[in-house]
């Protein structure tokens, strides 16, 4: 079980890597935006590729950050149901839906979306739209996000039976980490304390 808790933590801090890097394709999608608004307004002229490239980050924020958003344990669950049960039938009853029905889904998106990447890579689809950009990096998003999200869940299966053989902590408490704001604030009071010292 030691070696299956090492490479659920290192599922771990690979979608924790992801989620932190893709978070940063937000403000990417939102300078692009203005861009185009100002461009727009002030030449009288844009690009569909504008538009479009603001759909691909937002499609990859979506996808990839799907592992790291159930790694944080931000994905709907029903926990007016499962609230009413012992800790150790919660763990039970999420890995019988981490088993029966993230994996199978998993599985079966990747399997169906596969052709499509793959089709579009080989004839260089484009969009059909004037200044258009090329489809399969976007296409390619989805069995990429998938695969982080289908790892995420096994890093979760891997915690909740290492938690019914008591061998870690409840993995469904959530970890309250800092914020950015509250990381630059830190840094800040830190580096001001250091100029005084």
């Amino acid at each position: 079980m030691s070696a299956l808790l090492k490479l659920s933590r290192w599922i771990d801090r690979l979608n924790e890597f992801v989620g932190r890097w893709v978070s940063w394709l937000v403000l990417a999608a939102v300078v692009i935006s203005a861009l185009n608004a100002v461009v727009r307004k002030a030449f009288g002229t844009s690009s569909n590729a504008f538009l479009e490239i603001q759909w691909y980050l937002f499609s990859a924020v979506f996808l990839l950050a799907a592992g790291y958003t159930m790694l944080r344990g931000e994905h709907v669950r029903i926990d007016i149901i499962l609230g009413r049960f012992s800790k150790r039938t919660q763990i039970k009853v999420e890995i019988f839906g981490i088993v029966a029905f993230l994996f199978p889904f998993v599985i079966v998106v990747i399997e169906l979306v596969m052709p499509l990447v793959i089709r579009a890579y080989v004839s260089g689809e484009v969009s059909s739209n004037a200044g258009g950009l090329i489809r399969w990096p976007v296409f390619a998003l989805v069995p990429v996000g998938f695969a982080l999200l289908g790892l995420q869940g096994v890093s979760e299966l891997i915690k909740r039976i290492a938690f019914l053989m008591g061998l870690i902590d409840d993995p469904t408490r959530k970890v309250v980490a800092k914020t950015p704001e509250e990381e630059l604030a830190e840094a800040i009071r830190l580096r001001e304390e250091g100029a005084r010292a």
